[in-house]
C-alpha cells in the first residue's frame, strides 16, 4: 500500500467513526437505498451566469449516474446569501445540494452580517472546475486594449465603470485589486449574476463589465465581445488570444474562481462519500470533461476533504485581503 493511499484511509476512517453517530441516526439502509427520489441542486445566483450554465450541465448527468434527476432551483439575492441559507436549513439527507462559486468565502470577509456560519452550517462535497473572469467591452468600445481603459480610468472623476456578478464575488473583488495595483478609480457597478451583468455589456448599457470566462466564451469568440485582459495567472486553452492581466504590467495579479457543491451540515460521511463518488464519476467522465474545458472551465475533482479544507482557508484569506482593500457590500 503506497503512502498517499494509506494516508487517504486513515483520514477515511477517523472521519467514518466521527459520523458513526450521524450514520446510524440517518440509517445505514437509507444511505445504501439513497437516492430514490430526485436531487435539488440549488443555484444561488441567477440564470445565465456561470454558476448557473455549470449546475445545467451537471445536472443534465445526474439521471446516469445518480438514477435520480436534477432539479435545478434558482434563489438568488444578498450576494447568493439567501440560496445558501435556504439549504443551511435543509435536512441532510442528501437531496438538497448548493451550487457556489468563490463568492462564497468572500462574503464574510465584505458583509457585515451573515445569516448562517460558512465555515459550520454548510459542508463542502466537491470542487468540480475552476474558471478565471475577464475583463471585457462591446465592439464599439474606445478601449481596444487594458492599457486604454486604464489611462481613461486614472483622473479620479471619469466615466469608466465595471459591472460585476454582484457584491462579494470573486468579479467584485478582481475589479477592487486591479483599481489597487493600476491605481485607478474604476466605479463598481454591482449586478445579480454574472448573466445580468453579460447582457447589460452585449447591450452597450455598461462600458465593461468582468465576469467568468465561461459566461463570456461564446460571445468573444463569435466577436460580440472584445476581451481585454484575462484575470488568472496563465493564459487559458479556451481563450489563448487573451492576454492575462499580470502580462500586461501587473505582475502577481492572480484571481480564480472554483465552483463546487455543498450540502447541509452534519450530513452522515458515509453518505457524503456516496454523494462525492457519484459527482466524481459524473465530472471525470471523457465528454463531461470535454464539454467543461469547451466552456472555459478547468476540471476538478477535490474531494469533502480537501475541498472542506480550500474553502475554510479562502474564508481566511479573502477576509484579510477583503479588510486590506477596505472592501465593504454594505
Amino acid at each position: 500500500m503506497s503512502p498517499a493511499w494509506n494516508k487517504k484511509v486513515i483520514i477515511g476512517s477517523c472521519l467514518f467513526v466521527l459520523f458513526t453517530p450521524f450514520m446510524n441516526a440517518f440509517g445505514e439502509e437509507s444511505v445504501q437505498q439513497f437516492p430514490t427520489k430526485p436531487i435539488s441542486i440549488v443555484v444561488n445566483f441567477p440564470v445565465g451566469g456561470g454558476t448557473d450554465i455549470l449546475a445545467r450541465v451537471l445536472g443534465n448527468a445526474f439521471s446516469d449516474s445518480f438514477g435520480q434527476p436534477a432539479i435545478i432551483e434558482n434563489r438568488v439575492g444578498a450576494s447568493g446569501n439567501v440560496g445558501a441559507k435556504h439549504v443551511a436549513d435543509k435536512a441532510p439527507d442528501g437531496y438538497t445540494l448548493l451550487m457556489v462559486n468563490s463568492s462564497y468565502a468572500i462574503n464574510p470577509g465584505v458583509l457585515s452580517s451573515m445569516p448562517f456560519d460558512p465555515k459550520k452550517d454548510l459542508t463542502p462535497i466537491i470542487n468540480v472546475a475552476f474558471v478565471p473572469s475577464v475583463i471585457v467591452v462591446p465592439p464599439d468600445s474606445p478601449y481596444k486594449r487594458l492599457s486604454d481603459l486604464i489611462a481613461a480610468a486614472k483622473p479620479s472623476k471619469n466615466n469608466v465603470s465595471f459591472g460585476s456578478c454582484g457584491n462579494g464575488t470573486p468579479q467584485h473583488l478582481a475589479g477592487a485589486i486591479l483599481n489597487l495595483d493600476a491605481k485607478t478609480n474604476i466605479a463598481h457597478v454591482p449586478y445579480g449574476g454574472c448573466g445580468p451583468a453579460l447582457r447589460d455589456v452585449l447591450g452597450s448599457q455598461i462600458p465593461m463589465a468582468i465576469i467568468t470566462a465561461s459566461s463570456a466564451a461564446t460571445y468573444i469568440k463569435s466577436g460580440k465581445l472584445i476581451a481585454l485582459a484575462i484575470t488568472s495567472a496563465e493564459r487559458t486553452v479556451q481563450l489563448p488570444n487573451v492576454p492575462t492581466v499580470a502580462e500586461q504590467g501587473y505582475p502577481g495579479y492572480q484571481i480564480n474562481q472554483w465552483h463546487g457543491l455543498l450540502v447541509p451540515a452534519k450530513m452522515p460521511m458515509p453518505l457524503q462519500m456516496k454523494i462525492y463518488d457519484h459527482l466524481l464519476k459524473i465530472v471525470q467522465a471523457p465528454e463531461m470533461k470535454e464539454k467543461l474545458i469547451s466552456m472555459g472551465y478547468t476540471p476538478a475533482y477535490d474531494d469533502p476533504v480537501v475541498f472542506g479544507k480550500m474553502v475554510r482557508d479562502d474564508i481566511d484569506r479573502f477576509s484579510n485581503l477583503t479588510k486590506l482593500l477596505g472592501l465593504k457590500s454594505d
